[in-house]
C-alpha cells in the first residue's frame, strides 16, 4: 500500500468507503464506490474502467459509435495526487474520496481525458517559459424542486415571489447562515482556496470566489470539488445547489468568469507594464481570444440549456468584444494594480468543465501571442449593443464549428475532440426528438 494510502486510514478509522471519481468530458463525475481495505489497489493501478465512461452523454448514455469503434477497451486508472480527502458532508463521516485519470495499459495518458489534455496545454506553456496564473469566480442558485421547476429558497416579501436579486445583499447570505458556515468548514478540510461568497443579481443566486492558482490542472481539480462540495453541503441542509446555466426564465443564468495572467521564469507577470494599458502581450492574448471564440463556444456552452444565457438581459456576452474595467464585454480587463495585471473570460457558464475550460482559454491566449493578434479597439459603454451576434447562439452551430475547427484539433486534440462532438450531437438528436409543454401549449388546440 502507498504511504498516500496507508496515512490516510491511519488518520481516518471512521471512514469505510472511498468515493472514486473520474469526471468525463462533461465535467460530470464518474467512477464507483471502493470498500477502504480496497484503496492500496488504486494507488497500484488495478482499478479499470472502460475509456467511454469519459464521453457518455449528459445523461449518461453510451455513444455507440465510440463503443463499437474501440470494442469499449478499459483504461487504467490511477490516483491524482492530493485528492484523496474525507468528504465532511456526508451524513454519516464514513465517506473519503479520491480523483482518479486515465492512462493506456501502455502507461501513456488517454487524451480522451479532459485533465490529461490541459495537462498538454499546460507544457505548452512551460516550452516558452512561462506559467499561466488562474482564477475562477463560480456562480449557482440554491433552490428547492418541486420535479416541475426550481423554487427560489432566497427571502420575499410575504405572499409574494422574490422582488430583484438583492445583490450582494448581507441578509440573504444570513437566511442560509448555518450553510455557509459549513461550506466554508468543509472547504478547510479539503483545503480548497476557498476566497468568500457573494448573493449575486438573480434571486437565489451565489458566487464564490476562488483564489488564484499558478498551477491550472490544480485549479480545475478544485472546482471540480468545490462544486461537488456545495452540492454535498446543500444536499446535508435539505437544498439543491445548481450549476445549470439558466435555471430561471426571466433571471440572469449562472456563469464561469475566468481570470487569467501569465508569469514568466522569474516570476514577473508578463502582461505588467507599469501601466493601466498593459504590455503587448497583453493585447496579442486578448486577441487570440476574440479570434478563436465562436470555434470555442461548444466548450463555454456545454449543455442545450447553457444557450438560454446568451439573450438581451442575461448578462452573457453574445460578442467577442473587448474593454477595461468594462462588465458587459466578452474579455474584461480589471482594475488593479500593474503587477496584477490580468484578462478575465466572461463567456462561460457554470456548467462549463473546467479542465476543457482552461484548456481552450490558454490556447486562446498562446495562439494569440505566437501569432501576434490584435484586438482591435477596446469598447466603451454598453458592450451588450453589438450591430450583431457574431458567437453561435444555438447548440448545433456551436458544435458544428468546434467540429470543424482546426483550432480546436490543434488545442485539444484529435481525440477530444472527436469524442466530445459526438456526445453533444447524440444530445442535440435528443433535445430535437422532443416536444416541449409549449409546442402543445401553442398549437395542439390553436392548428
Amino acid at each position: 500500500m502507498s504511504v498516500e494510502a496507508d496515512w490516510f486510514l491511519r488518520a481516518h478509522p471512521e471512514i469505510t468507503t472511498i468515493e472514486a471519481l473520474l469526471p468525463d468530458c462533461n465535467g460530470v463525475m464518474r467512477g464507483k464506490w471502493v470498500p477502504r481495505h480496497k484503496l492500496g489497489k488504486i494507488f497500484d493501478g488495478e482499478l479499470k474502467l472502460p475509456k467511454t465512461a469519459l464521453s457518455l452523454d449528459i445523461w449518461g448514455r453510451d455513444v455507440e459509435e465510440l463503443v463499437f469503434a474501440t470494442g469499449d477497451a478499459d483504461g487504467v486508472c490511477l490516483p491524482v495526487e492530493g485528492s484523496l480527502l474525507p468528504t465532511p458532508w456526508s451524513s454519516d463521516g464514513q465517506h473519503g474520496q479520491i480523483m482518479l485519470s486515465m492512462f493506456d495499459a501502455d502507461g501513456d495518458a488517454y487524451l480522451g481525458d479532459p485533465r490529461h489534455v490541459l495537462i498538454q496545454v499546460v507544457e505548452r506553456f512551460k516550452a516558452a517559459g512561462w506559467r499561466p496564473v488562474v482564477a475562477a469566480e463560480l456562480e449557482f442558485s440554491l433552490v428547492t424542486w418541486d420535479k416541475t421547476i426550481p423554487v427560489h429558497t432566497c427571502p420575499s416579501p410575504a405572499g409574494s415571489g422574490p422582488v430583484g436579486g438583492n445583490t450582494y445583499g448581507l441578509d440573504v447570505l444570513n437566511h442560509h447562515r448555518k450553510m455557509m458556515e459549513d461550506l466554508r468548514i468543509a472547504c478547510e478540510i479539503q483545503d480548497l482556496p476557498f476566497d468568500g461568497v457573494v448573493k449575486e443579481s438573480a434571486p437565489s443566486q451565489y458566487e464564490v470566489n476562488m483564489q488564484h492558482v499558478d498551477d491550472p490542472v490544480l485549479a480545475a481539480r478544485q472546482i471540480m470539488m468545490m462544486k461537488r462540495l456545495i452540492k454535498g453541503v446543500a444536499a446535508k441542509h435539505g437544498l439543491i445547489a445548481s450549476f445549470m446555466a439558466k435555471p430561471f426564465e426571466e433571471e440572469a443564468g449562472n456563469g464561469m468568469h475566468v481570470h487569467c495572467s501569465v508569469l514568466d521564469e522569474q516570476g514577473v507577470n508578463i502582461f505588467d507594464d507599469g501601466t493601466d494599458k498593459g504590455t503587448p502581450l497583453l493585447q496579442q492574448a486578448i486577441g487570440g481570444c476574440l479570434t478563436y471564440m465562436a470555434e470555442s463556444v461548444a466548450i463555454f456552452a456545454p449543455t442545450y440549456n447553457a444557450y438560454r444565457r446568451f439573450q438581451k438581459g442575461c448578462h452573457a456576452p453574445t460578442f467577442p468584444s473587448w474593454g477595461y474595467e468594462n462588465r458587459t464585454v466578452a474579455i474584461r480587463v480589471p482594475a488593479s494594480s500593474p503587477v496584477s495585471r490580468r484578462l478575465e473570460h466572461r463567456v462561460a457558464g457554470a456548467d462549463a468543465n473546467p479542465y476543457l475550460l482552461f484548456a481552450v482559454i490558454l490556447s486562446c491566449m498562446l495562439e494569440g501571442i505566437n501569432e501576434n493578434l490584435s484586438p482591435g479597439e477596446p469598447i466603451s459603454g454598453d458592450g451588450y449593443e453589438q450591430e450583431e451576434a457574431t458567437l453561435p447562439v444555438y447548440m448545433p452551430d456551436a458544435v458544428r464549428m468546434f467540429k470543424e475547427s482546426d483550432f480546436i484539433r490543434n488545442a485539444l486534440g484529435t481525440e477530444m475532440q472527436r469524442i466530445y462532438t459526438l456526445s453533444k450531437e447524440q444530445e442535440i438528436d435528443e433535445f430535437r426528438r422532443r416536444i416541449t409543454t409549449l409546442e402543445y401549449q401553442s398549437f395542439l388546440e390553436q392548428l
